[in-house]
């Protein structure tokens, strides 16, 4: 029975996806947000779905059937305390998806502090390839149902739901659920195999030490079946820590000699990436990826050996590997303007910067390499981890920073110093400048860049537009 949904914050990447699921469903669906921005504004608007900004009651007229409150919406939204005093029936995103659309079907889910969002891509597109190989060889029995938190490039979309009981490929997050559910998101999806890439801190705002965040990360194995698998990388004390009481079969990837699943031989030719995979010591394949990083290629190792021990055939996951075109907002570039490239990437945690950064130094080899960074998300704006965010920052040739995002909130104790992380930038004999915003950076940035440079646009959100101010910009001043 079609329903009226109301999705409060409809334009985080994963409420978004809800959305259009619930679309394709046949309910009706409407939603409100503070801060629409691409590109999942754009994906919400091209399915017809209206955004209402800002939050305010009269979003909720006609009154909706269910209202799914997302995990940013906190007691004091207008739309909330109106939910709260007239009962109007409530769920989170999590809790919905689970109920809506996993119940009979295989969830295969994809988990870690790092590339959660790339490997579920590749894992959906290994399976849609093994669905549409050339020539009528290809099982429509593999055709995925995924939910991605991110614009897969290879489907154009975050989202897409197949009928009947296909697998359902998801991204786990490890962020909680909503106000009345302070538990991660992936514990409501009961996978009946899972990837588990990387765990460290994150999450400051939620998660008080690394170990909250590894109890987190023990129970979410401990759902797992005894039928079900583990894919697990090899490359940490801390996954070891949170794979060792699994009740399934467990299979370690990466580099590690011994490792299960083994990757040997990487090559970095600009940007494609080329390794061999061993499985169990013998040859499984040979792997060719067109994306930069040894993250990358660590990614689609994990993706593969998924898809390998679901059944999937080995010459699928070549294919897929190999026509993968990577997600918005990693490593996507921009614009090429004036012999300037200009890149956006989804920049969260001194970890994925560094990896970032290093993909990029390969990749543009012999280029200067800026590093734009918004202090955005709820761990970056915090102090805990200004050491390391000066070590991934080192690995660029000229450093811009912005203020920190909405520092207001963060408590003066904890908050990240900017100005701190320039001198420690500067005492390293790295160029670094800080700058109120984004129109700052802008005029600090186009009268000292030139032709062969390379941008790296660093945040979790919109960064006041600079995307596309930028590259404008710096055509504006070539013309002139």
């Amino acid at each position: 029975m079609a329903k009226h949904v109301h999705l409060i914050g409809i334009c985080g990447t994963a409420m978004a996806s809800l959305a259009g699921m619930l679309r394709a469903q046949g309910h009706r669906v409407t939603g409100s947000d503070v801060a629409a921005y691409p590109p999942m504004s754009d994906q919400l608007r091209e399915m017809g779905i209206p955004i209402m900004e800002p939050y305010a009651e009269k979003n909720l007229d006609p009154r909706p059937d269910l209202v799914v409150v997302g995990n940013a919406i906190s007691r004091g939204n207008p739309e909330l305390e109106r939910v709260l005093d007239e009962r109007i029936p409530m769920t989170s995103m999590a809790a919905l998806i689970h109920e809506e659309f996993l119940v009979g079907r295989e969830s295969l889910v994809v988990c870690g502090t790092h590339g959660k969002t790339t490997t579920t891509s590749m894992l959906a597109w290994i399976y849609e390839t093994a669905a549409n190989r050339e020539q009528g060889t290809g099982n429509s029995a593999w055709k995925p149902s995924f939910l991605i938190g991110g614009v897969a490039e290879n489907f154009g979309t975050s989202f897409h739901v197949q009928e009947g009981t296909r697998p359902f490929i998801l991204e786990g997050d490890e962020y909680d659920t909503a106000f009345f559910d302070k538990g991660p998101k992936f514990l409501h999806y009961f996978p009946d195999a899972a990837i588990l890439t990387h765990v460290e801190f994150d999450h400051a705002d939620i998660y008080t030490d690394l170990n909250a965040v590894k109890t987190a990360f023990k129970r979410l194995v401990n759902l797992i079946p005894r039928r079900g698998r583990l894919v697990a990388f090899d490359g940490s004390e801390n996954v070891t820590e949170c794979a060792a009481k699994a009740f399934c079969s467990v299979e370690r990837y990466g580099f590690a000699q011994g490792s299960y699943w083994q990757a040997v031989g990487m090559k970095h030719e600009g940007v494609t990436t080329s390794w061999t995979l061993l499985r169990g010591g013998v040859e499984f394949a040979r792997l060719k990826l067109p994306m930069a990083g040894e993250h990358n290629a660590l990614n689609a190792t994990a993706a593969a050996a998924l898809a390998a021990g679901q059944g999937v055939p080995v010459a699928a996951i070549v294919k897929a590997l190999g026509t993968f075109r990577s997600v918005k907002r990693r490593l996507e570039v921009r614009a090429e303007v004036s012999g300037v490239t200009v890149i956006d990437d989804f920049a969260h945690h001194p970890t994925a910067i560094r990896e970032t950064l290093r993909a990029l130094k390969s990749a543009y080899a012999g280029r200067r390499l800026w590093a734009v960074l918004e202090p955005r998300s709820n761990t970056l704006r915090r102090n805990v981890f200004e050491r390391e965010l000066v070590e991934s920052l080192s690995l660029a040739d000229e450093v811009v920073l912005a203020g920190v995002f909405k520092s207001e909130a963060i408590p003066v104790l904890e908050r990240l110093e900017p100005e701190h992380v320039i001198d420690a930038l500067k005492a390293r004999h790295v160029p670094a400048v800080l700058c109120v915003d984004a129109d700052a950076i802008v005029a600090e940035i186009v009268p000292r860049v030139k032709a062969g440079d390379v941008v790296a646009i660093l945040s979790n959100g919109g960064f006041g537009g600079i995307y596309t101010k930028l590259p404008a910009a710096i055509a504006a001043a070539t013309a002139s």
